[in-house]
């Protein structure tokens, strides 16, 4: 099986749109839309089904997504297996906060070289094998081999469409969000953001809805839009794009603001010289005061190497 196509079908998957994930991998859509059609015809199924506002996972493209997630971090363990070299760094999605940091340490660091991982859930086991070099994390709990150092407060916002009743409003506080319908499909039993949002909605009496299978951000996005009553929450460092018509409403949440507590993880006793100055680099975030975070979310280990 092509990995370049793999690698290409899951990008499209996390970015919504054929176009977007052809950004993400620096390579042209006719390339994206090659490498899925081969995909689809090597597997004998239809893997997303083209809309005017972007590509929505068919039933079999969400069967083979994990499928495939498996396939590129196998791809990772084979290539630690035979050489070290560049630091591998999961940064869970191209389009989520800590891609923003990791673009950060790049530009300040160009020597270092660099692989760019999505491992979604399967990160803390590809840390542990020795596959990627580290994480970014919300740390809920660690192996006694792993260790942690907070890097970012990321704000929690409202993401709602032009009709919802909170779209003109300057700022919220959590408790405003009570009696409206917050939908976060893809909230999966046993993972970080799921025990997130979890305390959340308990802390504050909200109620979020995350039934039905998760088609993607373009299918969740065309929703909110044409609601009145539907609304979804982003973290503030996301880059969430959508089609101008969309008119799509960022509100921030005060009073207090929910921060969702990025950590970077790592294996202890990792030698890789790049490590050490990614650590050194997001040691001085700073964290959002007088903020909503989680009771599990206690501030890791702040220890930094002085060098490496």
């Amino acid at each position: 099986m092509d990995l370049d196509a793999v690698r290409t079908f899951v990008a499209a998957v996390e970015a919504g749109r054929f176009q977007d994930a052809a950004t993400d991998l620096s390579i042209t859509q006719q390339a994206v839309s090659k490498r899925i059609a081969a995909l689809e015809r090597s597997l004998g199924v239809r893997l997303f089904t083209r809309t005017a506002r972007g590509a929505v996972l068919t039933g079999d493209g969400a069967a083979f997504l994990p499928h495939a997630r498996e396939l590129l971090a196998a791809e990772l363990r084979a290539l630690v297996s035979v050489r070290t070299g560049p630091l591998r760094v999961d940064v869970i999605g191209r389009r989520l906060g800590p891609a923003a940091l990791l673009r950060g340490f790049y530009e300040a660091h160009p020597d270092v070289a660099l692989e760019v991982a999505t491992l979604f859930d399967t990160a803390v086991a590809a840390i542990r094998e020795g596959s990627v070099d580290a994480s970014f994390r919300a740390v809920v709990a660690l192996p006694e081999d792993l260790d942690a150092q907070w890097v970012l407060d990321e704000p929690i916002q409202l993401l709602c469409g032009p009709g919802h009743p909170l779209a003109e409003s300057p700022r919220v506080a959590p408790a405003e969000l009570a009696g409206h319908r917050i939908w976060l499909p893809g909230l999966a039993p046993g993972t970080e953001w799921a025990a997130y949002y979890a305390e959340f909605a308990a802390a504050f009496g909200l109620s979020i809805d995350a039934a039905g299978p998760n088609f993607g951000t373009e299918v969740v996005l065309d929703t909110i839009a044409e609601s009145t009553e539907v609304s979804t929450l982003v973290g503030a460092g996301s880059r969430v794009l959508w089609p101008p018509g969309h008119d799509l409403r960022r509100v921030p949440i005060e009073a207090p603001v929910p921060v969702y507590p990025h950590s970077l993880v790592w294996r202890r006793g990792n030698p890789h010289p790049g490590l050490g100055a990614l650590r050194r680099h997001l040691a001085n975030g700073q964290r959002v005061p007088d903020a909503w975070r989680p009771g599990w979310a206690a501030q890791p280990s702040q220890t930094v190497p002085s060098t490496g």
